[in-house]
């Protein structure tokens, strides 16, 4: 367990979801933002920022290292960039709380920075495999050292200049490539990154919005070191892994018809979508624009008989993040849903595929966890007492199953919701859900 009080979430059966809402801003792009914005040239300014602990464990790291940073302030950041090199050592470790994303991502942004520093993390984080970024880090002759295990803490080390990498990542992984195309920005010539499957893009389309040319071959992605970043304005969107359990939740509580604005709709994000509409959700998507270089939309979702599917692999790395909610929607099915290539979901802030598979088996759904997946059987859901293990998504996809529960959810260790979704209990509630939380020392 990552928190050090734990909160219960309380929600009571049944109730549909409906109105308008937007959901916190994108955690993926929030993160990013921080980090691009820090090493500009000139002043960037930030609209959107999700005011969650991990994006906020960001902010402070760049802190920390001699960035000034106003805000946030309603979701608005001023951001004074340092410029490529001129970061500051800190006065001591970096804590990065719950975000794996911060660490991972940091570690590449600061292997070629000439500085000594330590990244720690709580205890969820200091058990997440770092070995995924050290080793391709150690190809580009970074001196980045885990933990004997390959795990947090990082000590980074300072090194005259990194070598360029050509890495065929042997996972699709958004946060390795990340990593190694940050580290790229300071090596001495051109980095290149391979995926097997697609993953987020929204480093590279950052990259590109701070003027940084980054090149583009099918799921090969390289840039030249040595470049300069210059500021920009950033509207972020709102997240649509957060918007993900209203999207289940109004496909599942009947009667529900509600709108979600402004998601991001980046195409390398979207897999939550193609999933619900293989089941049979109604997903409308609406005034789709373009906003600082992400698609943006409005959702507009309405209650749908879903159907058990076989989960296509090829969405699965596009849905990575949503699928403890997907699970809810499996379980509301008709007929058995299968996941199959998703064992990444085991080495998230919890092993995601156990702890649903355990939590859905106690409200009495038929749930058998495999070694890359899982196999649901629609069928009712009981009230009853299950476990968010300090995971955020887990804990609210267990309150979203609520809806179509035959008495009263309560679910423990729910802290950490803020790390992705502040005021997650607020807005659900006004959307219709009957919840509410409480703090117990």
């Amino acid at each position: 367990m990552s928190s050090t009080s734990n909160v219960v979430f309380t929600v009571n059966p049944g109730g549909r979801l409906s109105g308008r809402l937007r959901v916190p801003g994108d955690k993926s792009i929030s993160h990013r933002s921080v980090m691009l914005g820090s090493l500009a040239e000139g002043t960037t300014r930030v609209s959107g920022f999700l005011e969650g602990a991990d994006a906020l464990a960001t902010l402070r790291a760049f802190r920390r290292m001699g960035v000034r940073i106003e805000g946030p302030d309603s979701g608005r950041l001023v951001i004074h960039g340092v410029g490529m090199h001129g970061l500051k050592e800190p006065d001591g470790p970096i804590d990065l709380g719950n975000s794996g994303t911060s660490m991972r991502l940091l570690s590449g942004l600061l292997a070629g920075q000439g500085l000594r520093l330590t990244l720690t993390g709580d205890s969820s984080l200091s058990s997440r495999p770092m070995r995924r970024v050290t080793e391709p880090l150690a190809r580009m002759r970074a001196d980045v050292r885990s933990a004997a295990d390959g795990t947090a803490p990082l000590e980074i080390h300072p090194v005259q200049r990194l070598a360029p990498l050509d890495y065929p990542m042997p996972v699709a992984s958004a946060q390795v490539k990340s990593c190694v195309l940050l580290a790229g920005l300071y090596a001495g010539g051109r980095t290149c990154v391979s995926e097997p499957a697609p993953t987020r893009d929204h480093t590279e389309r950052m990259l590109e919005g701070f003027g940084y040319p980054v090149h583009r071959d099918g799921s090969r992605v390289c840039l030249e070191g040595g470049g300069r970043l210059q500021a920009t304005d950033i509207e972020i969107p709102a997240d649509i892994s957060s918007a993900a359990f209203f999207l289940v939740g109004a496909s599942i509580a009947e009667g529900s018809d509600l709108v979600l604005e402004h998601v991001g709709m980046n195409p390398t994000r979207d897999g939550v979508i193609n999933i619900l509409r293989l089941m049979g959700a109604d997903i409308e998507v609406l005034n789709l624009r373009s906003v600082g270089g992400e698609p943006v939309a409005d959702l507009r979702v309405r209650s749908a008989r879903l159907r058990g599917i076989r989960i296509p692999e090829d969405q699965v790395p596009l849905a990575i993040d949503e699928f403890p909610v997907l699970f809810v929607a499996a379980a509301c099915a008709e007929g058995e849903t299968l996941l199959t290539g998703a064992e990444e979901l085991r080495v998230k802030e919890s092993d995601r595929i156990q702890v649903m598979a355990d939590g859905l088996s106690a409200l009495g759904v038929r749930a058998q966890p495999t070694p890359d997946g899982i196999r649901i059987q629609g069928g009712p859901i009981s009230g009853g007492r299950v476990n968010g293990h300090g995971d955020h998504r887990i804990s609210m996809a267990f309150a979203i199953a609520a809806l179509r529960a035959a008495g009263a959810l309560h679910i423990d260790d729910c802290a950490n919701v803020d790390t992705s979704f502040p005021g997650f209990v607020e807005l659900a509630r006004a959307a219709g859900l009957d919840i509410r939380a409480a703090g117990a020392a």
